[in-house]
């Protein structure tokens, strides 16, 4: 039996070099079989689609790894002249570093994507953290590449530390705004279409968080260019965080004359039958009423409690609520005081002199 396969290959001596290729794509097909098929088993188990798709580019990763050790094996076992048999290694060892850097890059973006999209107001940062890790990969290949070319480094790396200095220091400010940038999308203090106050006094609703400033569209529509380094050095106050609902104060002063007993139910009554009429007031939780600030120079001061829905509805709310309070008052006969003082005017009599009427003072030498 093996005298006839040693007859067989001397006859055809290319049937060794067939066989052992053939074996090799056998033994490939198996393992890239069994090792995707326990892949899959694994991220079946799991809720999530990001281990499916990872699972998906890996299957893809590593059909083309396996070609390529077909390749470079099969280059081994043929006899190929030594100069050529060097440029063929080299060459699929450049295209086993562009296969890894390329799936590389493909799952780190599959895994940043499921974090952005795993919390609201992320979804800004996905195109520059795309932008970015391509960029970082590309670079990466680049370096490699001219690495296995023979072109040093050392000089490129030089001049790019000289260069990065000189730019860092003319773009200081727009780095600054930059970096600021990555921290407000990263910390979440604001996110597009919350209403923010600063400690400069601007208000607005957020229309843009761009990476070097951000726009605020204020009650007049107009819009406030806030850089990123000075949004997120602010004493900000975010009026849809936790939640957009809020409380609402509204003050009543009424008579001293007045009960004050009385005066709580009215206005209690008014803003329940308000909630259900005037847009942004809500029933719950129930409005109430505190004798606060309590007595003031001209009136009992009471304070209506109620809540509305978002920041910018309190003012549709005040407007009808307090008309509605203002007849209601009338209606019941409570007055609703002018602030006046009274003024207690008192007559002092002139101081008298002692000397008043003497005449002058002589003195007598002895």
């Amino acid at each position: 039996m093996i005298g006839k396969w040693v007859e067989l290959f001397s006859q055809y001596p290319w049937l060794p070099y067939v066989l052992q290729i053939a074996a090799l794509v056998l033994g490939a097909w198996v393992l890239h079989r069994f090792v995707l098929r326990w892949l899959k088993q694994w991220a079946s188990r799991t809720a999530t689609a990001v281990d499916d798709q990872i699972v998906e580019l890996l299957g893809r990763a590593m059909i083309l790894l396996l070609s390529l050790a077909i390749l470079v094996a099969s280059v081994n076992i043929l006899p190929v002249p030594l100069r050529l048999l060097g440029v063929l290694n080299r060459i699929i060892y450049l295209g086993v570093l562009a296969t890894a850097l390329y799936f590389g890059s493909k799952i780190l973006l599959t895994l940043l994507g499921a974090w952005l999209t795993r919390q609201p107001g992320r979804e800004a940062l996905s195109q520059p953290v795309v932008v970015l890790t391509r960029a970082v990969f590309a670079v990466l290949g680049v370096m490699i590449l001219a690495d296995n070319l023979g072109i040093s480094l050392t000089a490129v790396w030089t001049t790019l530390g000289v260069g990065s200095v000189a730019v860092a220091l003319a773009l200081q400010d727009t780095l600054s705004n930059f970096f600021a940038g990555v921290y407000v999308r990263l910390d979440n203090p604001v996110r597009i279409g919350d209403f923010v106050k600063l400690d400069t006094g601007d208000e607005g609703f957020v229309t843009e968080l761009g990476w070097r400033s951000a726009r605020i569209r204020t009650l007049s529509n107009n819009t406030v260019v806030v850089p990123n380094a000075r949004l997120a050095s602010a004493v900000l106050t975010n009026y849809n965080l936790p939640e957009p609902q809020m409380s609402l104060l509204v003050r009543v002063g009424v008579s001293y004359s007045s009960d004050p007993e009385r005066v709580e139910q009215i206005l209690v009554e008014e803003a329940k039958r308000a909630a259900g009429q005037i847009q942004g007031l809500l029933a719950e939780p129930a409005p109430f009423v505190r004798f606060i600030p309590g007595f003031g120079d001209s009136s009992l001061d009471f304070t209506l409690i109620c809540r509305v829905s978002t920041f910018v509805d309190q003012y549709g709310v005040q407007h009808e609520l307090r008309k509605r309070i203002f007849v209601r008052l009338r209606q019941e006969g409570i007055e609703i005081p002018i602030p006046q003082r009274d003024l207690h005017l008192r007559t002092v009599p002139p101081a008298v002199s002692s000397d008043v009427g003497l005449g002058p003072r002589t003195s007598s030498a002895s």
